[in-house]
């Protein structure tokens, strides 16, 4: 018997079992199968270790690993390759993006790495870019960073200063990966359902190009009574999952839905590799805030939009 049951997939766990010569070994990762005849624990290294159940000596969850100090520079990066822009141009190093308005994220200068120039020269390029597609000139700082006071320098100032800032949040899959309390479809595309339940009022005419832009992207939805009532979106860039479009029908809000979305996500990216989890959510969004501190995530940075007037 193995000590474990379904509920343990995507956890970290330990196994003692017995190898062929009949000596006993432990592994240690995290489970990402499991059936009648065998178990499947993937290392830290991605190997995966196929145990047979007649094999095991004994086996339990372990606690998981503590939340390890972010990367921001490269997070900071990754969150573009998330979310891809319709369009994509690079000064340099810098990301120029534009998606026909739609979000500030997918029409915005990231300036991450070096631009090959001045940073004057460089924003004059952006400026060209954002008027040649009839679209305000934006960037996506982030705060405290040198590019943010490098590019204020040049006279750009807050586009949205009524707005909080933007937290970006990451966690480790051990943490939020728990078994969802509901059943939770992933599907590799979106359909009319899923855009129906995502958007009030219609689905802004970029949104497809942009939520299915990302190399491998996952539609998660719950449906209850008859309908869908829960969506939301994750994309892998390496080994980390963007998890964004979570949304919850008014009429099911406080019954844990978005929280089952977010695993439902966070169990498909496991077998591809998937270890850790970042997301954006508004200062004052205070019950999404709530909810992502208890489960596990921590804020790496935060940023604004900068515009020239």
């Amino acid at each position: 018997m193995s000590g474990l049951s379904a509920r343990d997939i995507g956890h970290r766990v330990v196994v003692r079992h017995r190898l062929p010569g009949g000596q006993l070994t432990d592994v240690l990762g995290v489970l990402q199968a499991l059936d009648a005849d065998s178990l499947v624990v993937r290392h830290a290294d991605s190997t995966l270790h196929q145990v047979r159940l007649t094999n095991v000596n004994a086996a339990k969850p372990i606690p998981p690993l503590p939340l390890r100090p972010v990367d921001v520079e490269q997070l900071f990066l990754t969150t573009a390759l998330g979310r891809p822009a319709v369009e994509t141009s690079y000064l340099g190093q810098w990301l120029l993006r534009a998606s026909s308005g739609w979000t500030g994220r997918a029409n915005s200068l990231l300036p991450a790495g070096n631009p090959g120039m001045s940073v004057n020269e460089a924003l004059k390029h952006a400026e060209a870019f954002y008027e040649e597609r009839n679209l305000p000139p934006l960037a996506l700082v982030r705060l405290g960073s040198p590019a943010e006071e490098e590019i204020r320098q040049q006279g750009w100032t807050d586009a949205r200063p009524e707005q909080a800032d933007v937290l970006v949040m990451h966690t480790s899959l051990d943490l939020v990966n728990a078994a969802p309390a509901y059943e939770v479809t992933v599907d590799d595309r979106p359909d009319a359902e899923w855009y129906e339940a995502a958007f009030d009022g219609g689905v802004p005419g970029p949104a497809p190009a942009v939520m299915e832009g990302a190399p491998r992207a996952a539609f998660a939805s719950i449906r209850l009574d008859g309908r869908v009532v829960a969506v939301g979106r994750g994309s892998m860039t390496g080994h980390w999952l963007a998890v964004d479009a979570v949304r919850v029908d008014p009429e099911y809000t406080r019954r844990g839905l978005g929280t089952a979305i977010l695993q439902g996500l966070t169990r498909w990216s496991g077998p591809l590799g998937g270890r850790r989890s970042y997301l954006e959510v508004v200062e004052d969004n205070v019950p999404a805030l709530t909810t992502y501190s208890n489960l596990g995530y921590a804020e790496a940075y935060r940023y604004r939009y900068l515009t020239i007037r």
